[in-house]
Protein backbone atom coordinates (compact mmCIF):
# COMPACT_ATOMS: atom_id res chain seq x y z
CA UNK A 1 0.00 0.00 0.00
CA UNK A 2 1.36 2.85 -0.64
CA UNK A 3 2.00 5.97 2.15
CA UNK A 4 -0.48 8.63 2.59
CA UNK A 5 0.56 12.02 1.09
CA UNK A 6 1.38 14.38 4.17
CA UNK A 7 -0.72 17.64 3.40
CA UNK A 8 -0.68 21.09 5.56
CA UNK A 9 -3.65 19.91 7.99
CA UNK A 10 -1.51 16.62 9.10
CA UNK A 11 0.49 19.04 10.42
CA UNK A 12 -1.56 21.03 13.27
CA UNK A 13 -1.19 23.88 11.12
CA UNK A 14 2.92 24.07 12.05
CA UNK A 15 4.17 25.47 8.37
CA UNK A 16 7.98 26.33 9.35
CA UNK A 17 10.33 26.11 11.92
CA UNK A 18 13.37 28.39 11.99
CA UNK A 19 15.05 26.14 14.85
CA UNK A 20 17.65 23.46 13.74
CA UNK A 21 17.19 20.83 15.79
CA UNK A 22 13.04 20.58 15.80
CA UNK A 23 11.45 17.56 14.84
CA UNK A 24 7.94 17.19 14.38
CA UNK A 25 6.47 14.12 16.61
CA UNK A 26 3.65 12.25 14.70
CA UNK A 27 0.56 11.05 16.88
CA UNK A 28 -0.44 7.52 16.38
CA UNK A 29 -4.04 7.40 15.89
CA UNK A 30 -4.29 3.91 15.59
CA UNK A 31 -5.80 2.49 19.04
CA UNK A 32 -4.77 -1.37 18.78
CA UNK A 33 -6.96 -2.83 21.33
CA UNK A 34 -10.95 -1.79 20.72
CA UNK A 35 -13.47 -4.09 21.74
CA UNK A 36 -15.96 -5.00 19.11
CA UNK A 37 -18.66 -2.89 21.33
CA UNK A 38 -16.66 0.15 21.62
CA UNK A 39 -16.73 0.09 17.91
CA UNK A 40 -19.02 2.79 16.20
CA UNK A 41 -19.42 1.56 13.12
CA UNK A 42 -21.46 3.41 9.54
CA UNK A 43 -23.28 1.06 7.13
CA UNK A 44 -23.81 3.00 3.87
CA UNK A 45 -24.47 2.61 0.15
CA UNK A 46 -22.13 4.14 -2.04
CA UNK A 47 -22.18 4.89 -5.74
CA UNK A 48 -19.93 7.88 -6.48
CA UNK A 49 -17.16 7.04 -9.20
CA UNK A 50 -17.89 3.48 -9.59
CA UNK A 51 -19.29 3.75 -12.77
CA UNK A 52 -22.77 2.93 -11.48
CA UNK A 53 -21.64 0.27 -9.63
CA UNK A 54 -22.90 -0.34 -6.22
CA UNK A 55 -21.22 -0.67 -2.85
CA UNK A 56 -21.56 -1.26 1.03
CA UNK A 57 -19.16 1.06 2.86
CA UNK A 58 -18.33 0.47 6.11
CA UNK A 59 -16.32 2.96 7.94
CA UNK A 60 -15.55 4.17 11.75
CA UNK A 61 -13.00 1.37 12.35
CA UNK A 62 -10.40 1.78 15.02
CA UNK A 63 -8.03 -0.75 14.93
CA UNK A 64 -5.01 -2.04 13.25
CA UNK A 65 -4.56 -3.06 9.39
CA UNK A 66 -4.60 -6.58 10.29
CA UNK A 67 -7.73 -6.27 12.19
CA UNK A 68 -9.56 -4.85 8.93
CA UNK A 69 -8.38 -7.25 6.91
CA UNK A 70 -9.85 -9.57 9.29
CA UNK A 71 -13.16 -7.90 9.60
CA UNK A 72 -13.18 -7.58 5.62
CA UNK A 73 -12.67 -11.14 4.72
CA UNK A 74 -15.01 -12.32 6.89
CA UNK A 75 -17.99 -9.85 5.64
CA UNK A 76 -16.58 -11.01 2.14
CA UNK A 77 -17.15 -14.86 2.93
CA UNK A 78 -20.26 -14.30 4.49
CA UNK A 79 -21.71 -12.30 1.52
CA UNK A 80 -20.40 -14.32 -1.25
CA UNK A 81 -18.82 -11.28 -2.92
CA UNK A 82 -15.98 -9.79 -3.47
CA UNK A 83 -14.21 -6.09 -1.79
CA UNK A 84 -11.59 -4.43 -0.13
CA UNK A 85 -10.32 -3.09 2.88
CA UNK A 86 -8.41 0.47 2.85
CA UNK A 87 -7.79 3.22 4.19
CA UNK A 88 -10.03 2.44 7.81
CA UNK A 89 -12.81 1.35 5.35
CA UNK A 90 -14.68 -1.84 3.86
CA UNK A 91 -16.06 -2.19 0.40
CA UNK A 92 -18.51 -5.30 -0.42
CA UNK A 93 -19.13 -5.13 -4.12
CA UNK A 94 -23.06 -5.12 -3.80
CA UNK A 95 -26.12 -3.30 -1.91
CA UNK A 96 -25.78 -5.37 1.26
CA UNK A 97 -26.74 -3.06 3.75
CA UNK A 98 -29.29 -5.21 5.80
CA UNK A 99 -27.23 -8.62 5.47
CA UNK A 100 -23.70 -6.88 6.85
CA UNK A 101 -25.19 -4.65 9.79
CA UNK A 102 -26.85 -8.22 10.87
CA UNK A 103 -23.54 -10.00 10.91
CA UNK A 104 -21.29 -6.94 12.13
CA UNK A 105 -23.95 -6.90 15.47
CA UNK A 106 -23.76 -10.11 16.14
CA UNK A 107 -20.19 -10.20 16.46
CA UNK A 108 -20.73 -7.34 18.72
CA UNK A 109 -20.20 -4.00 16.87
CA UNK A 110 -22.09 -0.70 17.52
CA UNK A 111 -23.60 -0.38 14.01
CA UNK A 112 -25.82 2.26 12.37
CA UNK A 113 -27.43 2.50 8.71
CA UNK A 114 -26.09 5.97 7.23
CA UNK A 115 -26.98 7.99 4.12
CA UNK A 116 -30.40 7.15 3.87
Amino acid sequence: MKPKKKVINDFGGIMFSTDPAFVYEEESQIEENVSNSQQDLRVQLDRKNRGGKAVTLITGFRGSEEQLDILAKMLKTKCGVGGAAKDGEILIQGDFRDKVLLLLQKEGYKVKKSGG
